[in-house]
């Protein structure tokens, strides 16, 4: 009956186990725990047999000692890396140097054991493979990390919205609206692909589930502005698509957008919130994800700690689109792109400002209307809008957004310039016809967010499954 009840502490499903983070952290003998997880290595001698089980709660793992001759002989025999183990044992005060405690196991259960084909075998693999095994690099020290830095970041995100009054509103997946008229959107269809029906030699989409040509949303921003004109702050953080056939590091064809927009808010407003949003996280996973930063400045960026540590503290200074190309015009500097008032400003013009000219982060303000988004609202010298992007050092833009165009005669006149049907996006004019206000939002890129606080240089390292072109595994 005891062995029974003992047993049953072991299973694969109970939840009774200690999470290794709290033994850890506590650091202190225990004369019985329960820990579940999956080997990171093995090593067998003579009399004692060592292996380190991680369950994914903190970088670290923990070490497990037991008699290679005892009763457990049969089992440790088993073990292998990538192992998912259940172990019984007291945990004492380590002798060895860079743990302050161990587990002695007196029982070991192999709930899934692993061959020899296990790909995880060395210490070391390539970011360039661990993509092509998306299913297991989670066990791997470096994503180990990424992800839970990337889950505790979500959840400050949600934290600083909720904490300060916003209402976190679902914003559609499928739409017929491309937000960034880029017409990049991936369509939405379950008409026959080979013979779909036609009028006039055209695809007619009035048969079409939706009645009406449908894609994957690029961006929640123009459904969120009419929920900020009932609720007035509002924010929304879920997945977004671009169809661009692009292979940098810095695309990809599915990502996480943060989004907030507030009603009765200018220009000036919305950078003071992209400041104190972006300031907040940076804090936050100092605060919270210490360990796992600490790898990352230890193995992937040299000087991490420090960067985020600088941009936590830092001014944020504030300069017009205007004042940034003459800044960049006097620089002397060649660039690759050139420089001239009505271009849009490129990574090595964004990291020059930061780096050289502020020394900082920067906002910069008032852009061309003709490089920006028909949604903006018109400055009074009719040749700039009311956008605003924020630039951090070695990096450059991390932030974009702008105050919204309220007055529903200059959103139709900038409509109509740049050659848009008004039909499709009645319900969108419709809010500057019933109460309309100014108001202002931003949006934040979650995976840009984490490259930079990781370290990390290729977005495909800091999601679980990346989706770009010609790869939708897993």
């Amino acid at each position: 009956m005891i062995r029974e009840r003992f047993m049953s502490s072991l299973n694969a499903s109970d939840r009774s186990q200690v999470r290794i983070r709290e033994l850890l952290a506590e650091a202190r003998p225990r004369p019985e725990v329960v820990v579940r997880g999956w080997l990171r290595t093995v090593r067998r001698g003579k009399e004692v047999t060592f292996f380190e089980i991680n369950d994914g709660s903190c970088f670290a793992s923990l070490q497990v000692v037991a008699d290679s001759a005892g009763p457990l002989a049969p089992v440790l025999e088993e073990l292998a890396t990538g192992a998912c183990v259940a172990v019984r044992g007291e945990l004492v005060e380590s002798p060895a140097k860079g743990q302050a405690v161990e587990l002695k196991a007196t029982e070991l259960v192999l709930l899934g054991p692993a061959d020899s084909d296990y790909p995880l075998q060395k210490k070391r693999h390539s970011f360039e493979f661990l993509r092509s095994i998306a299913h297991l690099r989670p066990r791997t020290n470096s994503f180990g990390a990424v992800f839970r830095v990337r889950s505790r970041l979500a959840f400050a995100v949600h934290r600083f919205f909720q904490e300060r009054g916003f209402l976190y509103v679902q914003t559609p997946i499928i739409t017929a609206s491309d937000c960034e008229g880029a017409g990049e959107l991936f369509r939405v269809t379950t008409l026959d692909a080979g013979n779909p029906p036609r009028v006039d030699g055209q695809v007619d989409f009035t048969r079409d589930f939706f009645g009406q040509q449908s894609g994957l949303t690029v961006s929640g921003q123009l459904e969120a502005e009419l929920f900020a004109t009932a609720f007035a702050d509002v924010y929304t953080f879920g997945p977004t698509f671009r169809a661009e056939n692009s292979n940098t590091s810095r695309h990809a064809a599915e990502f996480w957008m943060i989004e907030p927009e507030m009603a009765f808010c200018d220009l000036a407003a919305d950078c003071d919130l992209a400041e104190e949003f972006l300031r907040y996280l940076v804090r936050f996973v100092l605060e919270d994800c210490a360990d796992d930063l600490d790898f990352f400045d230890q193995r992937i960026e040299k000087g991490l700690i420090d960067k985020l540590q600088q941009l936590a503290r830092a001014e944020f200074a504030r300069m017009s689109y205007t004042e940034a190309i003459k800044q960049l015009e006097k620089s002397g500097r060649e660039f690759e792109f050139p420089v001239r008032w009505g271009c849009d400003l490129q990574s090595e013009h964004e990291r020059f400002l930061t780096e050289q000219v502020v020394g900082g982060p920067v906002f910069v303000t008032d852009y061309p209307k003709e490089i920006k988004a028909f949604y903006m609202r018109q400055n009074d010298d009719d040749r700039t809008v009311a956008a605003m992007d924020l630039l951090v050092p070695r990096v450059g833009e991390i932030i974009g957004g702008s105050q919204r165009e309220e007055r529903l005669d200059r959103l139709d006149a900038r409509m109509r310039e740049l050659g848009m049907e008004m039909e499709p996006l009645w319900w969108y004019r419709d809010i500057r016809r019933w109460g309309s206000c100014p108001h202002a939002g931003f949006g934040l890129g979650f995976e840009r967010l984490l490259m930079y606080v990781t370290g990390m240089e290729n977005i495909r390292d800091v999601i679980p499954f990346p989706r770009t072109p010609g790869h939708a595994e897993f």
